[in-house]
């Protein structure tokens, strides 16, 4: 799986429609929300924002995609097939488009929302999908210097720390790494 390190845009104009493709990452759905209430705001006479997002979450995967009035499975649909296809996840994509008087037919709108969302993604920044994990220690002092080497070594870092006879380290490292410092720490 993959994620997108960064925003990223493409614009396109097809048949004196204006399409404006968007990829942004997000944690969790209520990111996603907050940046399409956002779009909605600055982009308030776009004919039709579509959107499409995949997200992991504790429970699992959250999969939507909106058609935002266009013909149901010509606009959301093609987007998120995209999402899937590339096995991107924590991120949304969405297209806006501005009408330019001439009807592109089912079969064209399904082309532009398809390759808009295909050429966003080409252009965005894509890196692979770390699952990390968080876990709480108490640990002497003496112990702090060999675990973070370790942590270093494992790709992993000290969140919070609390000092007082013994010392309360939070960690996250990535997941896969996890029972190697378990072995360390037995």
């Amino acid at each position: 799986m993959k994620i997108v390190a960064k925003g990223n845009s493409y614009e396109e104009l097809i048949k004196k429609s204006r399409f404006i493709g968007l990829i942004m990452p997000c944690q969790n759905e209520q990111e996603a929300l907050l940046w399409l209430r956002q779009l909605h705001q600055q982009h308030p006479n776009a004919s039709h924002i579509v959107y499409a997002y995949r997200i992991q979450s504790a429970d699992g995967l959250i999969c939507r995609f909106h058609d935002a009035g266009e013909p149901s499975g010509t606009a959301g649909k093609p987007i998120f097939q995209h999402l899937e296809g590339k096995q991107l996840i924590n991120l949304c994509l969405a297209v806006i488009r501005y009408f330019g008087g001439v009807k592109l037919g089912a079969g064209g709108l399904t082309r532009a929302y398809s390759n808009t969302a295909k050429y966003v993604i080409e252009a965005a920044d894509l890196v692979d999908y770390i699952e990390l994990t968080e876990i709480n220690l108490e640990l002497a002092y003496s112990q702090l210097q060999g675990l973070e080497y370790q942590l270093k070594k494992l790709e992993g870092s000290i969140v919070s720390q609390q000092f007082a006879d013994q010392i309360k380290v939070r960690i996250q490292l990535p997941k896969h790494n996890l029972q190697q410092l378990q072995a360390y720490l037995n």
